[in-house]
């Protein structure tokens, strides 16, 4: 008996714009999800608070929330309903234990960020226990980072960038360029292939994760490279979100240039909060600033390696005798990269600032949701030992010769700008 594959109804980066502007438009006009607390010190804090009823309702609202959503997506992408039904709950339920660690007092002033435990819980139990297949093919791991990325664009404000100061997006701009740039010569200098050199140019260059999966997108990546660049970017945030503070105040540095170098360098936003917060008040807001103008570029970007890639791919198929046509590059275009810019868009010249204030909290903590989500996903699927056999040697070789780059030239253009 022959089975046919059912046909999407939507393509997987339209539903990430769709049901992120979903959430958006439900949050615009008073349907806010109360955000649970996760915040707690003790044992007793722990039962009192975060395993309080209400607290467990509000927990249980997001869940529904999210589940309702995520139901949504798989129907219209044509993914197994069933297996999505019974794998999400699963999926939740470690993605709340990465909450719920990162939410420890002790932990939380380290300022390791949630994504970290996610991941790393993922990896312990995907690479320990014998997953079943339906399992595995059910996680939805793009659809929850394109839609945690079009939420994104609802915190990157054009207004708040440029009122800080134009030097932020010159900046981030000459940095952007100059390291992609660098570190894509790099990668071919070690024979790394096109798809992993521009995941790992993009991740060094612009704003870690996010712009590796933007970039991944933008070229329908591999997932298992994509894992592997991923756990580099975390990996090398932890010593450099302590270390790079502490040199900085060794150099004699002021504030306003420290604030720069971190938030210029450093590849995830967390870490430049953490990092600027150790160096003063100035530092934490310079370097904020600069991420958020490294964020605004990731559009952009995105945009661009689409273009690129279209083109590259054309070139090397033999019967293609023509340039790619608009509709080509608009075809293999990340969609979801247009809902990052119109959610930006939104919030940056047509909301009110009342409105903003009012959706921001919880559009940021679930927006912080997909992405945890995700990070779980990817830990579930990745063979932990793909990500440090011999073959990974030279990407990784070349991922760190990218960062030394990115600290210096980053360095020293904060030091001429500020």
């Amino acid at each position: 008996m022959s089975t046919t594959t059912p046909k999407p109804i939507l393509h997987e980066d339209w539903t990430a714009v769709l049901i992120g502007f979903a959430i958006i438009v439900f949050a615009v006009f008073g349907f806010v999800i109360a955000t649970p607390s996760f915040n707690w010190s003790s044992v007793e804090e722990l039962s009192s608070k975060v395993f309080a009823t209400d607290n467990l309702i509000k927990l249980l609202s997001q869940f529904l929330f999210i589940y309702s959503l995520g139901s949504i997506g798989v129907c219209l992408v044509a993914k197994p309903v069933k297996a999505f039904l019974a794998s999400f709950p699963i999926v939740y339920a470690l993605t709340t234990v990465a909450l719920l660690i990162a939410g420890n007092q002790a932990v939380k002033s380290t300022n390791l960020e949630a994504v970290i435990f996610s991941l790393t819980i993922g990896l312990i139990i995907g690479n320990t226990v014998t997953l079943p297949d339906w399992f595995r093919s059910a996680l939805t791991t793009e659809f929850f980072v394109k839609t945690g990325l079009v939420l994104l664009g609802t915190t990157v404000i054009f207004s708040d960038i440029l009122k800080a100061g134009s030097l932020g997006l010159v900046q981030a701009l000459v940095v952007v360029l100059s390291v992609w740039y660098f570190a894509f010569w790099v990668c071919k200098k070690f024979k790394i292939d096109e798809e992993l050199a521009m995941m790992i140019s993009s991740a060094v260059s612009i704003c870690g994760v996010s712009a590796a999966i933007a970039t991944s997108g933008a070229i329908n990546g591999d997932s298992k490279k994509l894992s592997y660049v991923i756990s580099m970017v975390l990996i090398t945030a932890i010593p450099m979100m302590i270390g790079m503070p502490y040199i900085a105040v060794y150099l004699g540095l002021s504030q306003e240039v420290t604030g720069a170098w971190l938030g210029g360098s450093i590849d995830t936003s967390g870490a430049v909060v953490a990092s600027g917060t150790l160096v003063g008040e100035t530092a934490l807001k310079i370097s904020t600033i600069v991420k958020f103008s490294q964020n605004v570029l990731l559009g952009i970007a995105a945009f661009a390696i689409s273009i690129y890639w279209t083109i590259k791919k054309d070139e090397k198929n033999p019967e293609q005798k023509t340039k790619p046509s608009l509709y080509v590059i608009w075809e293999r275009f990340p969609k979801f990269v247009i809902g990052f810019i119109g959610a930006s868009l939104l919030f940056s010249f047509v909301l009110s600032a009342d409105t903003i204030d009012a959706v921001k909290g919880s559009l940021k903590n679930i927006q912080t949701l997909w992405f945890v989500l995700a990070f779980t996903s990817i830990g579930l699927e990745t063979n932990f030992a793909d990500l440090f056999n011999e073959n990974s040697k030279k990407p990784l070789y070349a991922f760190l010769i990218a960062q030394g780059f990115n600290i210096i030239v980053t360095l020293i253009i904060a030091y001429l700008l500020f």
